[in-house]
């Protein structure tokens, strides 16, 4: 009996073992990369443009800026603007892929080509929303920016502008770059083709750090340079 009672033991500690590691449904769900993008329009996404002629409707787009074509988001740069997602997002793990077109337009022409990833963007839509900035630009790829007036700490200093990346990850022009936003609490990470150029903590909304940021909406920029986007997905993780 001693024997039969040890092996019931060792059953049910196996049993035990095996019921901790099975996610429940809503674990399981959290576990997975969502589409932000669905690779055929801009559903879910708002559009802002700043156009040359004044009192013109900055969510129309008639040149045709922001457009999707076989699962990509071409952005020609023309004018100044971005798509921003419709929902806020907190705790979460963002991947995108990006590469660079040839087209660049004036008063940028003679730039480097240029673009961003705006992240907690917070109040009304505009160029440049409040945010903390993922730069997207030729040898800059995930600096940090910080706009419209938020802060972080960066190397044990309080940032309340910019911080140049630790590492260069990015690919030549005309290749497709791996880009990824890891976001929890108020830290946060850049992630370039697999390599950490960039962290950061202590997000504020003012320069002092007195307010958290921790969630907010996402923005692709158009910013003078034609740019490609695709395969955006983003992951909970609460």
């Amino acid at each position: 009996m001693r024997i039969a009672s040890c092996i019931r033991s060792a059953a049910l500690a196996s049993l035990t073992l095996g019921l901790a590691f099975v996610a429940t449904p809503a674990q399981a769900q959290e576990a997975k990369d969502t589409p932000l993008f669905n690779g055929k329009d801009l559903t879910g996404w708002t559009i802002f443009i700043r156009h040359p002629e004044k009192g013109a409707d900055p969510t129309r787009d008639p040149n045709g800026i922001f457009k999707v074509k076989d699962g990509v988001i071409h952005i020609s740069g023309q004018h100044f603007g971005g798509i921003t997602t419709e929902k806020e997002y907190e705790d979460y793990h963002l991947k995108l892929e990006f590469k660079w077109g040839d087209k660049k337009w004036p008063p940028r022409e003679k730039a480097v080509r240029d673009s961003g990833i705006l992240y907690h963007c917070v109040g009304p839509e505009k160029v440049w929303t409040k945010s903390v900035e993922c730069q997207i630009q030729e040898h800059d790829c995930g600096d940090f920016y910080m706009v419209d007036g938020t802060s972080a700490v960066i190397a044990g200093k309080r940032e309340p502008r910019y911080s140049k990346k630790l590492k260069d990850a990015e690919k030549p022009n005309g290749e497709w770059n791996s880009v990824e936003v890891i976001c929890k609490g108020d830290t946060v990470k850049h992630i370039v083709n697999g390599v950490l150029v960039a962290e950061a903590t202590g997000l504020s909304l003012d320069k002092d750090g007195k307010v958290p940021l921790t969630k907010g909406k996402i923005l692709l920029q158009s910013e003078g340079a034609e740019v490609f986007y695709r395969n955006i997905t983003i992951k909970s993780l609460k």
